[in-house]
């Protein structure tokens, strides 16, 4: 917390319970009559009264002063943020274009005893192969042409949600009207 800001509050706590006191004589006063006594009580009223507001305004003052100062640490620190953000992009933008020139130069230029130094090793790209028993084909074979048999032939439901086949091999031509 801000200094003026601890300072104003605190200032403005303590005179308001500091009126608590002349108001009181106040009272007091007024009930026997005392026109002298109130009009003195009154005065450190004020007075305590106008501290109060005066310590106020410093509070307030400061707490502008926080807002303003933490307003320009977080634009700082968001400042930093993007700086850091922007460099990082660079570093992977130069490993990219990096990696994308030793791939080119891996694949453009034959392996020979010439191109390679003693610290390189030939980059070569990594495919995936699957091998399939002759167990496996036959198995694909047959799942696949039963497949294209049953696509081959319409399928016909009736109301129950039962596939009814029979209807499409009675009856060669099916004339719907819509």
């Amino acid at each position: 917390m801000h200094t003026k800001t601890m300072e104003g509050l605190i200032g403005a706590r303590a005179n308001i319970d500091m009126t608590n006191v002349p108001m009181r004589v106040y009272k007091e006063a007024r009930r026997k009559g005392d026109l002298a006594t109130m009009e003195r009580a009154m005065g450190y009223v004020n007075d305590f009264e106008s501290k109060a507001y005066q310590y106020k305004d410093e509070a307030d003052e400061g707490m502008k002063e926080e807002a303003k100062e933490a307003r320009e640490k977080e634009e700082l620190a968001r400042e930093e943020a993007i700086e850091k953000r922007r460099e990082e992009r660079k570093e992977l933008e130069s490993q990219r274009e990096q990696k994308r020139i030793e791939n080119a130069e891996n694949t453009t230029a034959p392996a020979t005893d010439e191109n390679l130094s003693k610290d390189e090793d030939t980059v070569s790209p990594k495919i995936d192969t699957v091998e399939i028993s002759s167990e496996g084909q036959s198995m694909s074979n047959q799942s696949s042409s039963d497949i294209t048999a049953k696509l081959d032939d319409p399928v016909f439901y009736s109301s129950a949600g039962a596939a009814d086949r029979s209807a499409c091999t009675e009856t060669p031509a099916l004339n719907v009207s819509v």
